[in-house]
């Protein structure tokens, strides 16, 4: 089976409810998945934004979230998934506001895509903390066994 990366607050290319982003609380989704390949070792969670600062005209993918060395084992993430309610192992990088924590939508123009990459890797990280995904995708390069997306859409009121 397939490895598959749901959230039971956005379909895959629906919208991500408010409450998840800048103009609400700022909250992680709770996002859940299946399919995590037997021979996994660890999980890595990106979360970015390839439309910044204008869908019109991107020009940066803006980084929101990265998790790495999940166990293989877990199942997925609660809504407002801080340092203290991740899994056991698990570790933060480095967004691009410079903080280890999850930053939710907040485009400046137009409704962007944001891109949630769940990846199976057949080892375990070892990298210096906290990474940037530059360096953490450098670290994840012929390691990654199994890949699912989930991409939710923003677009600021008013």
């Amino acid at each position: 089976m397939a490895m598959t990366l749901h959230s039971p607050e956005f379909s895959d290319g629906g919208s991500i409810p408010a409450k998840y982003t800048c103009e609400g609380r700022d909250v992680s989704p709770p996002l859940t998945w299946e399919g995590v390949p037997e021979t996994a070792h660890s999980l890595v969670l990106i979360v970015d934004d390839p439309d910044a600062p204008d869908p019109k005209a991107p020009k940066t993918t803006w980084v929101h979230w990265l998790l790495y060395n999940l166990p293989p084992s877990t199942t997925g993430l609660p809504e407002d998934a801080t340092t203290v309610h991740l899994p056991a192992g698990t570790e933060e990088g480095l967004n691009d506001w410079h903080k280890t924590e999850y930053g939710g939508p907040c485009p400046p123009i137009g409704r962007h895509r944001y891109i949630h990459k769940l990846y199976a890797l057949d080892i375990k990280l070892e990298i210096d903390y906290p990474p940037t995904k530059a360096a953490l995708e450098a670290a994840m390069q012929g390691h990654v066994i199994e890949q699912a997306t989930l991409t939710g859409t923003y677009e600021k009121s008013g």
